[in-house]
């Protein structure tokens, strides 16, 4: 399979890349940059590694005797995209958020998905859940959780940084839309509204507002945010998936 890519994501990584191979080289050449940048790179180590941790001592790992239908739908689609092997997919308990997220550690990789989010497999959303799986699947594909790691100093210049997450989103959007065709709007909607009220959704009402819904505060918002507006999202991947689910 041949996977999409958003066409800017590629713009913003060569940005990105440049930008921090300057910030590296200055650091390397200078005493004070070196142990800068030492303190910097063990403080962030530990602090994911302390949250790492809390992920594997506080939630539950999905195995085959253990949530055996989401571990199975995690394995399925990692076939699909060409992971060499099944992340270590956790259960987190999250007050009712719905979301879930990749991170990476010690060459590792996990996905937490938020406990809310794993109902729906159980109240017939089992296409949504598969698609907010296989986003998360898609950025370990992209290697999205490889390159923050070392771009991390053109993180902080304004716009560019968040550009590039937008970007990474997007990519794993058209991706795990690819994978999960019939459950990509679901899966976007149920992130917007709950994992009940998405089922009552007027779609084509949603696109029509992502289409209305202009203006420099909403334009701002969204330029600060490491995320596209979800709307926008749903709009892109509308008119990604109306052909192949019609």
């Amino acid at each position: 399979m041949e996977l999409k890519v958003y066409p800017k994501e590629e713009l913003y990584l060569i940005l990105m890349f440049i930008i921090s191979l300057i910030t590296y080289a200055i650091l390397i050449f200078s005493i004070v940059g070196i142990i800068y940048l030492l303190i910097v790179a063990i403080f962030a180590f530990f602090t994911h590694g302390i949250f790492i941790g809390s992920v594997r001592g506080n939630s539950v790992r999905v195995s085959n005797n253990q949530f055996p239908e989401v571990h199975k739908m995690a394995e399925e689609l990692s076939q699909k995209i060409g992971l060499d092997e099944v992340p270590s997919i956790y259960i987190m308990e999250s007050g009712g958020m719905l979301n879930a997220f990749a991170t990476k550690f010690l060459g590792r990789n996990f996905v937490i998905i938020y406990s809310d989010v794993l109902e729906l497999a159980y109240e017939e959303g089992e296409s949504a859940v598969a698609f907010i799986v296989a986003h998360e699947l898609a950025h370990i594909k992209a290697k999205h959780l490889m390159w923050r790691y070392i771009l991390y100093p053109a993180m902080f210049v304004p716009f560019l940084g968040s550009a590039y997450l937008r970007a990474c989103e997007y990519t794993s959007d058209l991706i795990a839309a690819q994978l999960v065709p019939n459950g990509a709007i679901q899966g976007l909607t149920v992130l917007a509204t709950g994992k009940r009220l998405y089922q009552k959704l007027n779609i084509l009402e949603i696109i029509k507002q992502s289409e209305e819904e202009k203006g420099f505060w909403i334009w701002l918002s969204e330029k600060l945010s490491s995320h596209p507006n979800l709307i926008k999202r749903i709009n892109k991947i509308y008119y990604e998936t109306k052909d192949v689910i019609n």
